[in-house]
């Protein structure tokens, strides 16, 4: 066995159907005693909730929540945490509200208590963002939530087109995280099983979305992969989807579920091995193809035209891809970029056939 190292980030997880009612006596544990709530319009039924649980260490709620955090949305949010005091910051929503979360504490000395409705994974993980004239990104333990409540009842009313969207991105996570450069036994553990119960309950939406087990495997397959892409960093799937979302205003989840076939196959090539153990979780012989048909059976867009980008802006979106991609196994240079980003725009479905491989 290679040697490796794997650092464990702290933290707490509450999982379980109901254990939003927990979240109140969560904040106690940490000692809070003026509880700022984020809460995005997914979320704004369980802050309502809330209230009545935090009684007086409920001081202010922030309702303004939007994708990529605007460094001004960020600028207004702290404020408003600086003038109530606030000691705990408690996020219920998508990526979004915990995004908007981050930023207010990296400047406030505060612990967030993250109540993801969505399977963006963002909870789990160290790493922020914020976007003025182009998304920038970062990583910094003061981000991380301290304490994350799963409770799949707040995600049975997701709709599934946005579910599935945001599953494929939690199927991202797990699959660069296979590779990434942080990546080790661990990690790799906890993605094959993410990938094998995400690939397993994505199906299963179509036939009853309000379905509990499903919506808990789904949300369990989102926190596995927020784990294991929190300490292997990212690809250069990632670092398109934020190229596109921060410099073009494209939807993170929904160019997450055309871009992440299109990445895997770009670095097919570089990693049969890797790629051979995404067929074996996946139960498909090609992983590309297998993650474009999860997309494409669930009615969602294929491609980036679809998305609205237009294809005058792809030569600028491979060089910035190509410049701001870190490690990863195949060379990225802007020409096999602006190939990538071809196929993703015109919706192909691309190939990535692997040999099946045993545990």
């Amino acid at each position: 066995m290679e040697a490796f190292e794997y650092e464990a980030l702290p933290g707490r997880v509450v999982f379980g159907a109901g254990s939003r009612v927990r979240i109140a006596a969560e904040c106690a544990r940490l000692g809070a005693s003026r509880v700022l709530v984020v809460a995005s319009a997914s979320g704004s039924a369980t802050a309502d909730a809330l209230a009545e649980q935090l009684g007086e260490r409920w001081v202010r709620r922030w309702s303004e929540v939007a994708e990529h955090v605007p460094v001004d949305l960020a600028e207004r949010a702290r404020d408003a945490a600086r003038d109530a005091s606030v000691d705990c910051v408690v996020c219920i929503g998508g990526g979004s509200a915990v995004g908007l979360a981050k930023a207010v504490v990296l400047e406030i000395d505060a612990p967030i208590v993250a109540v993801p409705t969505t399977y963006a994974g963002s909870e789990m993980t160290p790493m922020y963002g914020l976007t003025g004239e182009h998304k920038h990104t970062g990583r910094d333990p003061r981000v991380l939530p301290r304490v994350v409540v799963y409770d799949p009842e707040l995600t049975l009313d997701l709709p599934v087109a946005v579910s599935v969207a945001s599953a494929v991105n939690a199927l991202a996570h797990c699959v660069e995280g296979l590779y990434g450069p942080g990546a080790n036994p661990v990690t790799s553990l906890a993605a094959l099983e993410g990938i094998r119960v995400l690939v397993q309950a994505v199906p299963q939406l179509a036939s009853d979305a309000r379905d509990l087990d499903t919506r808990a495997g789904l949300l369990y397959g989102a926190y596995l992969a927020g784990t294991v892409i929190a300490t292997v960093g990212v690809g250069i799937h990632h670092r398109t989807c934020h190229v596109l979302g921060g410099s073009f205003g494209l939807g993170h989840a929904a160019c997450n579920a055309v871009v992440l076939p299109h990445a895997i196959a770009y670095n097919a090539p570089a990693i049969p091995g890797i790629v051979g153990r995404v067929a074996d979780a996946m139960a498909s012989g090609d992983p590309a193809a297998t993650t474009y048909d999860l997309v494409a059976d669930a009615g969602l867009p294929v491609s980036l035209r679809d998305l609205g980008l237009p294809e005058s802006a792809l030569d600028t979106a491979a060089e910035l891809v190509a410049h701001e991609t870190g490690p990863n196994p195949r060379v990225v240079d802007v020409a096999s970029v602006r190939a990538m980003l071809d196929g993703a725009w015109h919706g192909v479905r691309p190939s990535s056939p692997a040999p099946r491989l045993t545990a």
